[in-house]
Order: structure tokens, then sequence, then C-alpha cells
């Protein structure tokens, strides 16, 4: 097993922290908890659905393993359908209003423990963010390595340690952030149109690539 080319590192990175800074339901309500409960909660509910990523790095290099161990062309059908979602949501982002509603519930714990399980569970059963890593993490898997379920798990991680930072910075300075937002409406509406050039900029590239 070997680690990712220094190509693969930095294109998914870069890639990763674009889609985890456009706004989504995740880090608005990360947001809204930081800047209505305060630092601690915010990076706690931030962490949580971070850390939620694991169980789809799992579920995707499990998959992925099965599919190739099944059949190289069902590997391929994947990638296509991938790389069609993949622009099914750059052209969702690129609709967007670019409005950020950052309403929060007053049904959420108020406990910091209890507020990471919440984010962490929330993230891991969401059929949406499945169906995102299915799509998005073989786009950076070289298959003539062989050694794609090991690939995909090392994305995986990259992606959920970034998403931790961002999340759990984004509830440090949720009241920063929040202030930001509010005097520059355009914000919302530029990071979802760069969200999506970058979506169908990778589904492109995928279905081409084939």
């Amino acid at each position: 097993m070997t680690l990712l080319t220094p190509e693969q590192f930095f294109g998914f990175l870069s890639a990763s922290l674009l889609i985890t800074a456009s706004p989504g339901p995740d880090n608005l309500l990360v947001l809204s908890i930081g800047a209505s409960r305060g630092r601690k909660l915010g990076m706690a509910f931030g962490l949580g659905c971070g850390i939620g990523c694991l169980s789809h790095t799992l579920l995707a290099a499990l998959g992925i393993s099965a599919l190739i161990a099944a059949s190289p062309w069902a590997f391929t059908a994947l990638k296509l359908a991938g790389g069609a979602y993949l622009i099914y949501l750059g052209w969702q982002a690129l609709r967007s209003t670019g409005q950020l509603g950052t309403q929060t519930s007053d049904a959420l714990p108020a406990n910091a423990l209890q507020l990471f399980g919440k984010g962490m569970f929330a993230n891991a059963i969401n059929p949406k963010v499945v169906m995102f890593f299915l799509a998005f993490l073989p786009q950076f898997v070289v298959a003539d390595r062989g050694d794609a379920p090991w690939q995909i798990a090392q994305l995986g991680l990259i992606f959920t340690l970034q998403a931790a930072l961002l999340f759990g910075l984004l509830g440090y300075f949720a009241g920063h952030v929040g202030r930001w937002l509010n005097r520059n409406a355009q914000a919302g509406l530029w990071l979802d149109r760069i969200a999506g050039t970058v979506f169908m900029g990778l589904g492109l590239k995928l279905i081409i690539g084939l």
C-alpha cells in the first residue's frame, strides 16, 4: 500500500476545501449554533459533523472494493453515474440564489458532548452525503495503481480532517463570520458559484476521462 501522489493530495484537498466552505446545511447550522450559543457548542457540533464523514469513507472504500472485485465495468458505471451526479450538484449550485439562512432550532441539545454526537450522527446517516462520497472520491482514484480501496480510505480521511478543521473554526469564529456575511450579501452567491464550477468541472473530467 502506497500513499497518494502529491498531485492527488493537493488536487483533492483544494477541491475539498472549496466544497466544504460553500454554503450548505451543515456549515450554516454550525454557524448558527456558534453565533447563538457560543464557541464551545459551535465547535462541538462542527467537529461532530466533520468526524461523521468517517462512516462514509468506510462505506465508500468497501463498496468500491466490492465493485472492482465483481466487475471492472461496474466500477466504470459508478464513475459515470458519479460524474453525472457531480454535474447535477454543480448545476444546482450555479442556480442558487446564495441566500444564507442561519436559523437554529431550540430542539438541539445544549450540552457540548451531545451536540458533538448529534452532528456526527446527522452526518453519518445523511443519504446525500453517501451519494456525494461515492461520486466525489473516485474522481481522484488512479485505477492503474490497483489499490483503489486504500486510495479511497486516504481521500476520505483527508476530507474528514479538513471538514472537521473548517467546521471547528467556523464554530469558533461564528460571531465574526456571521457579521461578515451580513455585511457582504453576495458572499453566499459567489461561494455557490465557485463550488458549482468545481462540481461541474470534476464531473465532466470524470466522464470524459473514462
